[in-house]
């Protein structure tokens, strides 16, 4: 019995895969590619020893991705394929509701079709927009300020009808918060085709020397250094919660909605300072305007998952520095690697 993961070559989808395997677990991944990698999957496969199943499907087409169900045993479904970008979502919501709604509807019909009902779904904490007060817990109150959180809601909302209408589901969305760092060999990490938007690498990338300046996107919030304060949690960890809710799901049927966070929040410049701590690395930055809609403070009340779910993040801020700072030394040499081997 494998467990599908569409997705599953982007960041975090690929270091669930890391752990999904390294659990026992088959694994068949289904990915368009749009903003991952190919090499991903020889990282994943390098890491774990053990040999993936690969679909390069677009899921709006709905008879490739029935085939993937036709080919292989599937018992459950992890489900991180979607458009992902919140500034983008903004310029080009009709495209971010079509793939990411579609998509979903589509995967949710051929699963009920070969009765696969076991369904982790990857959300954000995203939907919660502006918080009215932190820690953010399950219950807080949605306040999406974006067509990209929008489109998580709604498809929380299908998935919740959909239990309703069908009570042999078992599903589980997961709301996560800021992910950074990588994989502890340093072989994988986030690795997005384009300009990277986030934060860490955005610090590895000037402390490598790709960037001159990080910008810091404003220093008057109330917070005790005036930058904005996240709920910053391990790549790894977020994986590993993603197993459990998986585990959960085949003991039991139901639906459950989580925050994966640590509970603790770290400033933009507590990230730096740690960061230069960790590797001994300057970073120079400039602080700029405040992004519209960019909050001052958000992080994770994540005790409902410690409780249900008997998960809890075990890596700390210093961890999630010096892995990302692997991961981009990794990088860099491969790809100087890449640019001698074709000279």
């Amino acid at each position: 019995m494998a467990i599908l993961v569409t997705g599953g070559m982007g960041y975090i989808g690929s270091h669930t895969c890391v752990e999904l395997l390294n659990a026992g677990y088959e694994v068949v991944i289904v990915d368009n590619l749009i903003n991952s990698k190919l090499e991903t999957l020889e990282r994943i496969q390098k890491i774990t020893e053990k040999t993936i199943k690969f679909y390069k499907i677009n899921m709006l087409d709905k008879q490739q991705l029935e085939q993937v169900f036709t080919e292989n045993s599937i018992d459950s479904v992890i489900h991180f394929a979607g458009l992902k970008s919140v500034a983008e979502s903004v310029n080009m919501p009709l495209i971010y509701y079509r793939n990411n709604l579609l998509s979903t509807i589509t995967l949710c019909e051929i699963m009920q079709k070969y009765q696969v009902k076991n369904l982790v779904f990857s959300s954000s904490a995203s939907v919660y927009g502006i918080p009215k007060e932190v820690p953010i817990s399950e219950e807080s109150i949605l306040n999406v300020q974006s067509p990209y959180g929008r489109t998580k809601q709604i498809i929380e909302q299908m998935l919740g009808e959909l239990y309703q209408a069908d009570q042999q589901w078992s599903i589980t969305s997961l709301r996560y918060f800021n992910p950074i760092g990588a994989h502890d060999s340093g072989k994988l990490g986030e690795d997005p085709l384009g300009e990277a938007n986030n934060l860490m690498p955005n610090i590895t990338n000037v402390a490598i020397g790709v960037r001159k300046t990080l910008q810091i996107f404003g220093s008057n919030y109330p917070t005790m250094d005036g930058t904005a304060i996240r709920d910053y949690i391990h790549v790894m960890d977020l994986a590993s919660g993603h197993v459990n809710a998986l585990k959960k799901n085949m003991k039991s049927i139901g639906i459950g909605t989580y925050n994966l966070g640590t509970g603790n929040g770290y400033s933009v410049l507590e990230i730096i300072n740690t960061f230069e701590k960790v590797t001994g690395i300057k970073v120079p930055y400039e602080v700029i305007e405040p992004r519209p809609g960019d909050v001052g403070i958000c992080y994770a009340n994540p005790i409902k998952a410690q409780i249900e779910l008997g998960w809890k993040p075990t890596r700390g801020i210093e961890e999630m520095c010096m892995d990302s700072w692997k991961w981009q030394v990794y990088r860099m040499k491969a790809d100087i690697s890449k640019v001698q081997f074709s000279v």
